[in-house]
């Protein structure tokens, strides 16, 4: 398997991913996700792909088909008032293909951001990850992932 970045190439297979997570998230939390959506447009996901503060890593086979992708984001605050200036290296979103889930692919993926992050001398790598997407808050953990945060709601109607 290899982790390369996204090329503009991708965006069919990533359009089919990124379909597959709005999914998951709707049928955890249908009151927030609508159904059939996906995160970005066309136009939005071709802007990301040519953006290096916006990585995207695609996991592939040898013979070259898509296995999943990371979306990342750097995040540092220069001069808060608050916070520290530490660069971070956030995921926005990472999916493995429901048909290549508990192969190694999310992990290499993972893996491979990280090194990325570490190499862009970046103090951390982080992510969100909604409470419903159980098996998504145990692979995380898997990986050495703890929590930082946490973000609670009251329901109002």
């Amino acid at each position: 398997m290899n982790i390369r970045r996204a090329k503009r190439s991708d965006t069919e297979t990533i359009h089919r991913l990124l379909l597959q997570v709005a999914q998951i998230h709707h049928q955890g939390r249908p009151d927030l996700f609508r159904p059939g959506t996906k995160k970005y447009s066309e136009e939005e996901l071709l802007k990301i792909i040519e953006d290096d503060s916006r990585p995207v890593f695609v996991a592939e086979e040898p013979e070259g088909a898509v296995l999943g992708y990371a979306f990342c984001i750097f995040q540092q605050y220069i001069n808060s008032l608050l916070m520290t200036d530490i660069k971070t290296l956030y995921i926005d979103d990472l999916c493995v293909d429901k048909d290549c889930r508990g192969k190694g692919v999310g992990r290499a993926l993972y893996e491979a951001v990280v090194a990325f992050a570490r190499q862009k001398g970046c103090y951390n790598v982080t992510l969100n990850v909604w409470s419903c997407n159980t098996a998504a808050m145990k692979f995380y953990e898997s990986c050495g992932l703890k929590p930082q945060k946490v973000g609670m709601e009251t329901i109002l109607r």
